[in-house]
C-alpha cells in the first residue's frame, strides 16, 4: 500500500499534522490561484475590472465550492473503506465517483454558460463591472469538466491518505495561472478577458499533467476503466454523504454572495474593497479550512476501524493546534488590513475599504479554529446532515439578516457589516458544541462513535 496512509494506529497529533500541512499548502496555492486574477488585474487594469473579477470569481467559486462539498462523499466513503481494509470496494467507489462527476461537469457547462447574464444581474454588478462580470462568468465556465476533475482528483487522494497528490495538481495550475495571467493581462492587456482564460487553461494543464503522474503510481487498490461506471448502490452513497455538504457550502456560499451583492449596492468602492478583502480571506482561513479537510479523512478512517477515540483525540489537538495560528493571523490582520490589502490594489479608498471588512474577519480567525474542526470531525462521521443544518442556520438565521439590516444604517462601515460572520460563527460553535455532547450522552461514553462498516446517517 505505497500511496495510502494508515491513521488508524499509533500516534495521532504528528501524523495529522504531517497529513494537515501538503493539504495547507495545496489551499494556499488554491488560494493564489485564485487571487492571482485579482492581483493582475488590480495592477493592470481599473476599479471596473477589478469588481469584474471579483464578482465572476465569487460566482465561480461558489460552483467549485458545491464540486468540492460533494466530492467529499468520495473522501468520507473511501476512507472508511481503507479503514475497514475493504480496498477492492474503495476503488469501485472512486469509478462510480468518477462516473458521476463527468455527467455532472457536463450539465454545468451548460447551465452557467447561458445563466452568466443572469447570475450578473443577480449579484448586482456595478454597471461599468457588468458585461466583464459575465465574460469572465462564461469563459470560465466552458472549462467546467477542468474545474470538475481539479477537485474530484483531490477528494479520492485525500480519501486513501495521500495529501501530496492534490499538492501537486494545485501547485501545476497556481504556476500555469500566474504565467497565463502576466501574458494575458500583464502583456497583452486582455484585462478581465485574458483572466478568465488563464484560469482555464490552468486548470486543463493541470489535470493533464496530474493524470500522466497518477498513471504511473501505485495505487492501494485495484482499479481500472471497467470501475468507471454508474454503480446506482455507491453513486447513492456518494451522494447521501456529499449532498447535505454540497447543498450546505452551497447555501453558506450564495450568504456571502448576498452579502457582496448588498455592499455592491453601496458602490463601486465598496464592491472592489469587499472583492479584495474576500481574496485575502482565502488566505486568512487557509489553516481552519486545512484542518477541516485532514479531519474529515483522518476521523473517516478511525470510525471505519471502529476507533472512535482516536477521532476524539483528533478533535481536541486540531483545535488546539489550529487556535495557536488563529492568533497570529487574527493580529496580522486586524492591525495590519492595510498592507494586506495594498497587495491588491493601488486605490486608496479601495484598500481603506478592505481593510475596514478585513477587521471583522480578524475576530472570525479564532472562532473557525472550533467550527471547522467540528465540522471535519462531524464529516469524518458521516454526520453530513448536521453539518448541513448547522451550516445553513448560520447563514440564514444570523448571517445574511445582520449584514442587511447593519446596511440599511445610514454611513454604516465595512467592518460593521462584516461582524456578521463572527458572530455566525459563535452560533454554529454553540450548535456542534451542543451535538457533540449529546451524541456522548447517546452513546453513554465520552463522545460519538459509529458501527465498523456502517455508514451513519
Amino acid at each position: 500500500m505505497p500511496e495510502t496512509r494508515n491513521f488508524t494506529q499509533g500516534k495521532i497529533f504528528s501524523p495529522l499534522i504531517r497529513f494537515a500541512l501538503p493539504v495547507l499548502l495545496a489551499l494556499f496555492l488554491q488560494a493564489m490561484y485564485g487571487a492571482v486574477d485579482l492581483l493582475v488585474v488590480g495592477q493592470f487594469g481599473t476599479a471596473a475590472g477589478v469588481s469584474a473579477v471579483s464578482t465572476g470569481s465569487q460566482i465561480m467559486q461558489t460552483l467549485t465550492i458545491v464540486i468540492v462539498g460533494l466530492s467529499m462523499g468520495i473522501t468520507i466513503l473511501v476512507g472508511q473503506r481503507i479503514g475497514e481494509k475493504r480496498f477492492r470496494d474503495a476503488g469501485r467507489a472512486i469509478g462510480s465517483g468518477i462516473a458521476l462527476f463527468a455527467a455532472i461537469a457536463a450539465g454545468l457547462t451548460v447551465v452557467m454558460i447561458l445563466a452568466a447574464d443572469s447570475l450578473a444581474v443577480l449579484m448586482r454588478a456595478p454597471s461599468e463591472a457588468a458585461q466583464g462580470t459575465v465574460s469572465y462568468v462564461q469563459i470560465c465556465s466552458a472549462g467546467s469538466i477542468f474545474i470538475v476533475a481539479f477537485n474530484v482528483i483531490g477528494s479520492i487522494f485525500r480519501g486513501i491518505g495521500d495529501s501530496k497528490m492534490p499538492l501537486i495538481t494545485v501547485a501545476i495550475a497556481c504556476v500555469v495561472n500566474i504565467g497565463g495571467d502576466l501574458l494575458l493581462v500583464g502583456a497583452l492587456r486582455m484585462d478581465v478577458t485574458g483572466a478568465a482564460i488563464a484560469t482555464v487553461a490552468a486548470q486543463a494543464v493541470s489535470v493533464l499533467l496530474s493524470l500522466l503522474i497518477i498513471r504511473k503510481r501505485a495505487l492501494p487498490f485495484s482499479f481500472s476503466k471497467k470501475d468507471i461506471r454508474f454503480d446506482r448502490r455507491l453513486i447513492g452513497k456518494i451522494v447521501k454523504l456529499g449532498s447535505p455538504i454540497a447543498l450546505q457550502d452551497l447555501l453558506v456560499s450564495i450568504s456571502f454572495l448576498v452579502i457582496l451583492a448588498i455592499v455592491n449596492a453601496l458602490g463601486l468602492t465598496a464592491s472592489a474593497g469587499i472583492g479584495v478583502a474576500e481574496k485575502l480571506c482565502a488566505f486568512i482561513m487557509l489553516v481552519p479550512s486545512a484542518y477541516m479537510q485532514s479531519m474529515s479523512a483522518f476521523v473517516a478512517q478511525n470510525i471505519g476501524a471502529n476507533e472512535p477515540g482516536r477521532a476524539r483525540k483528533a478533535l481536541l489537538y486540531g483545535i488546539l493546534s489550529s487556535l495557536a495560528a488563529g492568533v497570529l493571523i487574527a493580529y496580522v490582520s486586524f492591525f495590519h488590513g492595510s498592507a494586506l490589502a495594498a497587495v491588491f490594489a493601488r486605490d486608496a479608498a479601495v484598500i481603506s475599504a478592505a481593510a475596514d471588512y478585513l477587521r471583522a474577519y480578524a475576530i472570525d480567525c479564532l472562532l473557525t479554529s472550533f467550527l471547522f474542526c467540528f465540522m471535519g470531525y462531524f464529516n469524518g462521521c458521516g454526520k453530513t446532515f448536521f453539518v448541513m443544518v448547522q451550516g445553513i442556520a448560520g447563514a440564514f438565521a444570523v448571517r445574511i439578516p445582520i449584514s442587511y439590516f447593519v446596511s440599511r444604517i445610514p454611513g454604516v462601515s465595512l467592518f460593521m457589516i462584516g461582524l456578521a460572520t463572527p458572530a455566525s460563527s459563535v452560533v454554529q460553535i454553540i450548535l456542534c458544541a451542543g451535538y457533540f455532547f449529546w451524541l456522548a450522552k447517546r452513546a453513554g461514553r465520552p463522545g460519538p462513535s459509529v458501527q465498523r462498516g456502517a455508514v451513519p446517517k
